[in-house]
């Protein structure tokens, strides 16, 4: 009986990872753009769950722009495939948020989850390549380094921007 309530307990405790100087990948714009999405998925809540996704969904946006601009600007080789990446990961975003499932403390948790698990996988791994290539390269990634003033690519097509429309992004479900 005592393992089935602390089985619900640990259920019910919020996943929450904390940005740490480790998820570093050495380019200062991603880094703090990197650091600014663990504080959004930190803050989901049910509460305010609309309000966080749709400011969540038009953070990534920009980020996936800049980031997208950046490797693309720099000639990053394995550009191509970072861009399919990012393609998957918002597929599996709007599939979640497409169910029409209603929100609960669970499926917060669960998309929590999911955000934290793949950010950091996807920070870890590919966008420390492009950070470790980016060094490598740094005297030529200057101009990169200059961000594009309007989002661009497949995520912020997907989900539009509020720059853009003048409207919020989670409108796309409606």
């Amino acid at each position: 009986m005592a393992a089935v309530a602390e089985e619900m307990e640990i259920k019910k405790t919020p996943f929450v990872i904390e940005w740490r100087d480790g998820f570093k990948i050495g380019v200062a714009q991603v880094d703090q753009e990197h650091r600014h999405l663990f504080t959004l998925v930190r803050a989901l809540n049910l509460a305010s769950v609309d309000q966080t996704v749709e400011e969540l969904l038009d953070y990534v946006v920009t980020h996936f722009s800049n980031e997208q601009d950046m490797m693309e600007k720099s000639g990053y080789p394995a550009f191509e495939q970072h861009l399919k990446l990012h393609e998957e990961f918002a597929g599996q975003v709007a599939d979640f948020l497409g169910s029409g499932s209603d929100w609960t403390e669970d499926r917060v948790q669960e998309l929590r989850r999911f955000l934290n698990k793949w950010l950091i996988g996807h920070i870890m791994t590919h966008d420390l390549r492009f950070g470790k290539w980016h060094a490598s390269h740094a005297a030529q990634n200057a101009a990169a380094l200059r961000v594009a003033a309007q989002p661009s690519g497949f995520f912020a097509r997907l989900f539009g921007s509020k720059k853009q429309s003048g409207q919020g992004i989670t409108s796309t479900y409606s």
